[in-house]
C-alpha cells in the first residue's frame, strides 16, 4: 500500500479536527458496533416474532425464514439461539412464542424502530425510506440519542 493511500485512509477514520480518536476512545466505538451487530439478528427475529403472533395467531419458523429472507435451516438455528437467550419458546408442530423476557424486549425494539422512523420523516425522508433505513440504525444508535431524538420530535411539536 503506498503511503499516500495509508494516510487517506488515517485521515479518513480521523476525529473532525484531522487527528485520531485515543485508542481506548476508538476500540470502545468499534466494540459497540460488534456488540450491537451481535444483538441486531435477536432483535430483529424477537420483532418479526411478536409480530407475526398479533397478525397471524402464530409464529411458525417457516413464516419466520421467508419474511426475514433467510433459510428454514438459519432461522431454526436462530430459534434456537433465542431459546437459549430465554427470549422464545418453541413446541413441534406449534411454533414459536416469546417469553415475557423476549416481549419486553421486541417492545423495547419496536419502540426505538417507531422512534427512529419518526425522525427520519420529520427530517423529509420518505416513509418507504425511513422504514428502511430505521432497520439499521435502530440497533446502533445510543440510548443518549434516542433521547435526543424524542426531544427534537417534542420540540417540533
Amino acid at each position: 500500500m503506498t503511503s499516500s493511500t495509508t494516510q487517506t485512509r488515517k485521515r479518513a477514520r480521523a476525529a473532525p479536527g484531522g487527528e485520531l480518536p485515543a485508542e481506548g476512545t476508538q476500540a470502545r466505538r468499534f466494540g459497540k458496533t460488534r456488540s450491537a451487530q451481535s444483538s441486531a439478528l435477536l432483535e430483529d427475529y424477537v420483532e418479526l416474532i411478536a409480530d407475526l403472533l398479533v397478525n397471524a395467531g402464530e409464529a411458525r419458523p417457516t413464516d419466520i425464514a421467508r419474511r426475514l429472507g433467510v433459510s428454514h435451516a438459519t432461522a431454526v438455528k436462530t430459534i434456537a439461539r433465542l431459546k437459549r437467550a430465554a427470549l422464545a419458546t418453541a413446541r413441534p408442530y406449534r411454533g414459536v412464542f416469546l417469553t415475557d423476557k423476549g416481549r419486553a424486549l421486541a417492545d423495547r425494539v419496536r419502540a426505538r424502530h417507531r422512534l427512529v422512523v419518526d425522525v427520519l420523516r420529520a427530517l423529509g425522508v420518505p416513509s418507504e425510506a425511513a422504514e428502511a433505513d430505521a432497520e439499521g440504525i435502530e440497533h446502533h444508535v445510543s440510548e443518549t440519542t434516542l433521547k435526543a431524538f424524542a426531544h427534537f420530535l417534542k420540540e417540533r411539536g
